[in-house]
């Protein structure tokens, strides 16, 4: 894969990551409020939403590595935040089982605003 395909699919995904999450925390916070969207699927998706920054921090690391593109300033920082946030929300759904889709629903909206400041701070 050359460096500008690798460099558009980096740029292409981060909308996918963007619109995956926020629609997983908005999912997530109208199943709060209404029991009747608690599915098996929401988790589903919610852990797909949240396996696409993984991908997409994976898409950068390469770019750097194998490329030897350099990166604005703190552009890597969102996308390791963003893998840290995730590590977090997983790690406190024991805690706040009683609020469980709350978290997975401001977690979700968090993801999503990392992403929207990481694409907004790398196009400069």
């Amino acid at each position: 894969m050359t460096a500008l395909m690798l460099l558009d699919l980096h740029e292409s995904f981060s909308w996918f990551v963007i619109f995956a999450n926020g629609l997983a925390g908005l999912w997530a916070l109208l199943a709060h409020k209404f029991p009747g969207l608690r599915s098996r699927a929401l988790w589903w998706y919610t852990g797909l939403a949240q396996l696409t920054v993984f991908v997409q921090v994976a898409f950068g690391v390469a770019l750097v590595n194998r490329e030897k593109l350099e990166f604005p300033a703190f552009h890597a920082f969102y996308g390791f935040v963003g893998i840290m946030a995730v590590a977090i929300i997983y790690s406190y759904r024991n805690q706040m089982r009683h609020k469980l889709y709350l978290l997975y629903g401001l977690g979700g909206l968090f993801l999503m605003g990392l992403g929207i400041r990481a694409l907004l701070v790398g196009q400069t």
